[in-house]
């Protein structure tokens, strides 16, 4: 959940939305629409087969995958190769600061993020918390 909040904050825009992407493999976690219903920006959270982000370059204008759990550095080195290949730009959020930042969650919750070039400082009531990322792109 922390991972697709921060995916979104980096992202934020007025037309920018969560999708079903939990329960609808054919959506992407977030995503954003142009006025006409054309797909502006494709955000998956995670680590994506190449399929997938091909699939999603074909759909969409712009493609950003952020990847964050214990095995993103073999997902990475694994398909390195073929991911530089596709129109997608590619962070990895370290799984450390992902899982310390579960510690600002609450039932309510207000959350005040300031993102400077590759580091967001968040901030609520549960206390601060810096996240920094790494772009993976070749």
């Amino acid at each position: 959940m922390m991972a697709r909040m921060m995916a979104f904050c980096l992202n934020a825009d007025e037309h920018l939305t969560f999708s079903r992407g939990l329960s609808d493999n054919d959506e992407p976690d977030i995503w954003s629409h142009s006025l006409d219903g054309q797909t502006q920006l494709w955000i998956d959270v995670g680590e994506p087969s190449v399929d997938r982000v091909k699939k999603s370059t074909r759909v969409a204008k712009a493609v950003r995958i952020y990847s964050f759990n214990t095995k993103s550095d073999v997902w990475w080195q694994k398909s390195a190769d073929e991911f530089s290949q596709l129109k997608a730009n590619y962070y990895r959020f370290s799984w450390p600061q992902i899982q310390d930042l579960t510690a600002l969650i609450e039932r309510t919750m207000t959350l005040s993020v300031t993102i400077s070039e590759e580091s967001a400082y968040i901030a609520g009531d549960a206390g601060e918390f810096e996240l920094s990322w790494v772009t993976l792109n070749a």
